[in-house]
């Protein structure tokens, strides 16, 4: 048998693969999706126009876009490394928006301008701290099945 002749179930030994982006799975892609459209967004027009005024925040805000559409990528590629990176990467998004949650609370004028994870995410009514946290157990569950 050659790697093209195997099904997608004799290549996970028997089990069929986890489609990421099924059930739950669905209404992440869709929330990651809309906040990589959002975040690439913001940074760029706030990069083209003021970039001089908050650099930090800018950039900052281009980092969440890409860690959010990575995301999106691995939930709708699927399979488990993809699930894996996925993974990795939600954990660096939590602790990105822990991190500048807590600094923009602590020390409010670091910060000339506001980020996607600012306050940690109080401008995107605490999305971007719950969207990790649901990403996560979707797929460590995803893990399991």
């Amino acid at each position: 048998m050659t790697d093209t002749d195997r099904t997608p179930a004799a290549a996970t030994g028997g089990r069929q693969p986890f489609d990421l982006g099924t059930g739950p799975g669905r209404v992440l892609v869709w929330f990651y999706g809309v906040f990589t459209v959002a975040a690439a967004s913001r940074s760029i027009v706030q990069m083209i126009l003021d970039f001089d005024k908050a650099p930090l925040a800018y950039v900052l805000s281009a980092v969440a876009a890409a860690v959010y559409g990575f995301i999106t990528y691995s939930l709708v590629r699927g399979g488990e490394k993809a699930r894996r990176s996925a993974l990795v990467c939600c954990g660096a998004e939590l602790l990105g928006v822990l991190v500048v949650g807590t600094w923009t609370m602590v020390e409010p004028s670091a910060f000339a301008d506001a980020t996607v994870w600012s306050d940690f995410g109080m401008g995107y009514l605490f999305i971007p701290v719950i969207l990790p946290i649901t990403g996560m157990m979707w797929l460590r569950r995803a893990k399991t099945a």
